[in-house]
C-alpha cells in the first residue's frame, strides 16, 4: 500500500451515535437481541439497548492487581459473564461476572506476566485467546516500530500456552473464517500478519497487508465474506480488506497534521500515551474496534476518545 488513500466509500456525514457517556469505549460487541456491550474505563462495561439507553456495570471505582481496571478488549460469555483484558498496569485477564463480581481468570502464561493485556476472545471449542501488546513496563516503552515482544496466548483446559512472543505491539487477533489460520495487528509495525494455526500452534508468518503513513491498525473483525475489517488509530481510517490482501477505504476523518505528530514522534523515538489520546480535528475518537448487525446492513466503532458508539451503513462496494 502507498503513504496515501483513495476515496472512502462512506464520509463522516454517514456516521451516526449511539449512547452516551461512554468512557474509553475501546471494544464493542453485538448482542443477540440487538444491543451492545462496550468497554467501560475503571468500571468494567457498559450495555447498550437498541435504543440508546446506557447502563454501566463493574465496581466503581474497579481495581484490578493492585490498580485501576482500563479494559481494552473484552469477551461477552454465554452464561453472562464478560473477559476483560485489563491493559492497565495490573495487567491480566479479569472475568465481571452477572452478578458484576470480578475475579482474576488468567495472569501469566509460562510464568511470564500478562502485564499488558490488550484483547481476549474465546473460540467454539472453548480455547480463550490473548494478546499481551508488550512485556515493557510500563507499555508506553513499546510505542516504537523497533520493539517486537508483544505475545499471543491460548488458554486451553486451563493451560496459557505462548504461541508467539515477537509481535510489535500485539493488538486485536482473530481465527480465520475457516479456522485454519489466525490474524493479527501489529499496531506499531503498520500490518496485518497472518499465520497458519496447526495442533503445534502458529506457523507459516506471513504480511497480509501493509499500511502505510499514519494508519496503525488497532481493532480488526471478519464479516461473512471473508473480509478482514480493520480499524487504524491516528489516521482514524477504516479498511476493508479482501483475502488477498486488496485493502479498500470505508470511512476516513483524516487530520494531516495530528499524523505527522505522530510519525515524527515515533521516528524519533520519543512517542507516549499522549499521541493516541490527541484527536487533533478528527471526529471520530481514534476508532479501535468494529462488530456488526446480525445482517451486516450495519457496522459499529469503538474509540479511544469517544464517548458514543459510532455506527454506520456497510457499503457494498466493490469486494462485497
Amino acid at each position: 500500500m502507498t503513504d496515501t488513500a483513495g476515496k472512502p466509500l462512506l464520509s463522516v456525514d454517514d456516521v451516526t451515535r449511539i449512547g452516551q457517556g461512554l468512557d474509553r469505549p475501546e471494544s464493542v460487541h453485538v448482542t443477540e437481541g440487538g444491543g451492545l456491550i462496550v468497554s467501560h474505563r475503571a468500571r468494567g462495561i457498559s450495555r447498550i439497548s437498541p435504543d440508546g439507553q446506557v447502563v454501566t456495570e463493574g465496581p466503581a471505582p474497579a481495581v484490578a492487581g493492585g490498580a485501576e481496571l482500563v479494559p481494552n478488549g473484552i469477551a461477552p460469555q454465554p452464561d453472562g459473564s464478560v473477559l476483560i483484558a485489563n491493559i492497565g498496569e495490573g495487567g491480566g485477564i479479569w472475568r465481571l461476572g452477572a452478578d458484576r463480581s470480578l475475579t482474576c481468570e488468567v495472569m501469566e502464561a509460562e510464568g511470564v506476566p500478562l502485564a499488558a493485556a490488550n484483547f481476549v476472545m474465546t473460540d467454539d471449542t472453548g480455547r480463550m485467546w490473548i494478546t499481551v501488546s508488550t512485556i515493557q513496563q510500563p507499555r508506553f516503552k513499546a510505542y516504537s516500530d523497533k520493539i517486537a515482544d508483544g505475545l499471543i496466548v491460548m488458554v486451553e483446559n486451563g493451560t496459557a500456552r505462548i504461541l508467539a512472543d515477537d509481535i510489535c505491539f500485539a493488538n486485536e487477533c482473530r481465527l480465520t473464517p475457516d479456522g485454519s489460520g489466525l490474524v493479527i495487528s501489529e499496531t506499531f509495525s503498520r500490518r496485518i500478519t497472518r499465520f497458519d494455526l496447526g495442533p503445534d500452534g502458529l506457523s507459516n508468518r506471513r504480511t497480509m497487508v501493509q499500511f502505510g503513513r499514519g494508519d496503525f491498525p488497532d481493532g480488526i473483525r471478519f464479516d461473512s465474506a471473508g473480509h478482514l475489517w480493520v480499524t487504524c488509530i491516528v489516521s482514524n481510517r477504516l479498511w476493508r480488506v479482501a483475502p488477498d490482501g486488496r485493502a479498500e477505504l470505508v470511512l476516513e476523518d483524516h487530520d494531516p497534521d495530528l499524523v505527522t505528530r505522530v510519525e515524527s514522534a515515533l521516528a524519533e523515538g520519543r512517542m507516549g500515551r499522549e499521541h493516541f489520546y490527541d484527536t487533533g480535528r478528527s471526529r471520530l475518537g481514534n476508532i479501535a474496534s468494529i462488530a456488526f448487525s446480525r445482517d451486516e446492513t450495519r457496522a459499529f466503532l469503538g474509540s479511544l476518545c469517544g464517548t458514543s458508539i459510532l455506527s454506520i451503513p456497510v457499503p457494498q462496494g466493490e469486494q462485497q
